[in-house]
């Protein structure tokens, strides 16, 4: 069930239903669709018993929601679909990077209220292996905070101040795997049969070798192949990730119970989204690449109906950096339309922005998101140009073959643009992951670097300079401007460069993703409003976008996103319409000044007596001819009259 059919549900109940009573309306409502879930992963003639344990386990988890928080899940619920609100802005940042620890990100919560931020993605908090633990993403516990960033006294003052400020909170669940320090991996080494069948554990190589015939390498350089061996145990366990990092073996049911339990530990810290991380691998099964089984879609319904039980006003966000047609899928999709995550991350938007930047060309961009199925009308995206990660290509051959282009010299060409393989690229990246067998590859780097912004300071050249600020802004002016929840990473707002310092830590230099996850130079922002600089250029851009985003209903997520072409290759447009108002955003991303005819404009119904006016600078044009002058990588938030 939908987040706006339970708020539908709701609303025709009786006043004064205790909290008791609406959770009991929530569990018979999802329970005909849950034991459906359940049984098509684990038949009814083995699992019965784990199925009834299942449902007193609801009960039970329910009641460790405390008071104050059941109280908020029900507020959300009558708010309906809060998440697709055009007052939504975010931004994702590590809490020791952006200021020290906990406490610190606390004093610097102004910082985000004044830039127009109330959408915190926070990275891993909880306990990690020491030394390389893959960002925090090898967890040791679910909900236990490292006390490198502070107490989880500092944590619970940290939430209750969001919920005080009107700021939601994200963290990441590590769904797919565990450290193999965490509780179950060292009883499975200390030779425990319960807990080896927690991992997909092997006594030999026979089903590893055959698993291998298809599973792709996700780190071909510094952790090859899916499997290492553990020889406190004499076995073979599955690490599709890094060594360290153990697969967690869905087909047994006793794990999704006690992931659960995990799941909904972290939510009662007090986080309204949880962002189920590598959830497409969630299943494996042999002969398959085991990533977007059909298993994993309805593994992670189950847990989204589960938890919409116990703690409803909190939603999931879906990490599934896959090709578009299957990003898509993880809405939901017959029976799960709608009920599996009620968010996520659209990347191929930002591979497709990256690919516009580099080629000077939208054609790509278009034919690629005309083609993408409609999302289910109660979801939503997360729209973002960077984040902690490296840009995967995930675009489509078959549009690139259209293009006339070959994909896999294409591809080439994008990592050789943005990863300094050309001379004369502005762009500064690292190549990150090549693997020679295929080709492929993936780009780490910050936004202002990849755009220009750091050659252009190294060369002192003001044209390049003036082109990556302009950039920067033009493509967050896109995303805050696009359906969904923008996501900007910290540090972005105020075109951080590349951090080279990684390659000092003896830990982090394998790992060049740490070169787009730098420390916050509060130096810099504490001369924003002294300095004429590119720094105070864009955050005060972006700052005055959020203000106008978040003036205008037109920008909130309704399914009305209309894509229009005029013919000109450089140029993106699109429109968001509500029944009477509009805004038309305008896009260059040539190097030279593009012109569009304004009979198209004035159709739409953005051109009164030959006048447009643009949000973004809030005045009124009057054109001199037919014909509209966009100046390069410039942005228009046209609006209509």
């Amino acid at each position: 069930m939908n987040q706006a059919a339970l708020h539908k549900l709701l609303s025709s109940k009786k006043e004064g239903q205790s909290l008791n009573e609406l959770f009991e309306l929530r569990f018979s409502t999802n329970l005909t669709l849950i034991k459906d879930l359940f049984f098509s992963l684990y038949p009814e003639e083995h699992y019965r018993p784990t199925f009834e344990k299942l449902l007193k386990q609801l009960h039970e988890l329910f009641k460790t929601r405390p008071e104050n928080l059941k109280q908020l899940d029900i507020v959300r619920l009558k708010k309906g679909n809060w998440y697709q609100s055009e007052k939504l802005v975010g931004t994702q940042l590590y809490v020791d990077h952006f200021n020290k620890d906990i406490k610190g990100l606390h004093k610097k919560l102004p910082y985000f209220e004044e830039l127009g931020i109330n959408f915190l993605h926070i990275m891993p908090l909880t306990t990690r292996p020491e030394g390389e633990n893959d960002g925090g993403y090898a967890v040791n516990s679910y909900d236990q905070i490292d006390k490198k960033y502070g107490t989880q006294k500092d944590f619970e003052k940290l939430t209750a101040a969001l919920r005080d400020k009107e700021m939601y909170l994200m963290l990441d669940f590590v769904v797919n795997h565990t450290s193999n320090e965490y509780p179950w991996a060292k009883k499975a080494m200390a030779g425990n049969k319960k807990y080896q069948e927690y991992y997909y554990t092997y006594t030999d190589r026979e089903v590893p070798d055959e698993f291998e015939h298809n599973l792709p390498e996700i780190f071909p350089e510094t952790a090859p192949g899916n499997y290492n061996f553990v020889p406190e145990m004499n076995k073979w366990v599955m690490t599709c990730f890094n060594n360290y990092q153990w697969d967690l073996n869905y087909t047994n049911p006793e794990v999704f119970l006690e992931m659960l339990t995990n799941l909904v530990n972290l939510v009662n810290l007090g986080v309204d989204v949880i962002r189920f991380d590598a959830l497409a691998f969630l299943w494996k099964k042999m002969g398959t690449i085991s990533q977007n089984l059909p298993e994993a879609h309805v593994l992670t319904s189950l847990f989204r109906m589960c938890l919409q039980i116990v703690a409803p006003g909190s939603i999931l966000l879906a990490e599934a950096i896959v090709a578009p047609t299957d990003i898509i899928k993880y809405f939901g999709e017959g029976n799960k339309t709608g009920n599996e995550c009620e968010v996520a991350y659209n990347a191929s938007l930002m591979a497709l922005l990256w690919n516009a930047i580099a080629t000077k060309e939208t054609v790509l961009l278009q034919k690629s998101l005309t083609t993408i199925p409609q999302k289910p009308k109660y979801c939503t995206w997360i729209n973002y140009i960077r984040c902690h990660d490296d840009i995967g290509l995930g675009l489509d051959d078959r549009f690139i073959n259209e293009m006339g282009w070959n994909p896999q010299d294409h591809r080439k060409f994008l990592l050789d643009y943005y990863c300094q393989k050309l001379d004369w690229s502005p762009a500064k990246g690292l190549l990150f992951m090549y693997n020679p067998k295929t080709g492929d590859g993936r780009i780490t780097g910050s936004a202002a670097s990849l755009l220009g912004l750091e050659k252009g300071i190294e060369e002192n050249d003001t044209t390049l300079i003036r082109e990556s600020v302009a950039k920067i802004i033009m493509l967050h002016g896109i995303i805050l401007a696009f359906g969904g929840i923008p996501l900007i990473y910290a540090g972005d707002e105020i075109a951080t460069l590349n951090d080279y310092s990684f390659l000092k830590d003896k830990d982090r230099k394998d790992d060049n993703r740490w070169v787009n996850r730098p420390y916050q130079n509060w130096e810099v922002v504490s001369n924003l409003e002294a300095k004429k600089t590119p720094q105070s250029e864009i955050f005060f851009a972006l700052k005055e976008l959020i203000k106008i985003r978040k003036r205008h209903p037109v920008f909130a997520d309704n399914n009305d996103i209309t894509l229009h072409s005029t013919g000109n290759n450089h140029i993106l447009i699109f429109e968001r319409k509500t029944a009477k108002k509009g805004v038309l955003i305008i896009c260059n991303f040539n190097d030279t000044s593009e012109v569009i005819d304004c009979s198209f404009i004035s159709k739409l119904g953005y051109l009164k007596n030959q006048e447009f006016k643009d949000l973004i600078t809030a005045k009124k044009t009057k054109l001199s001819s037919g014909f509209l002058e966009i100046k390069p990588y410039q942005l228009l938030w046209l609006k209509k009259f």
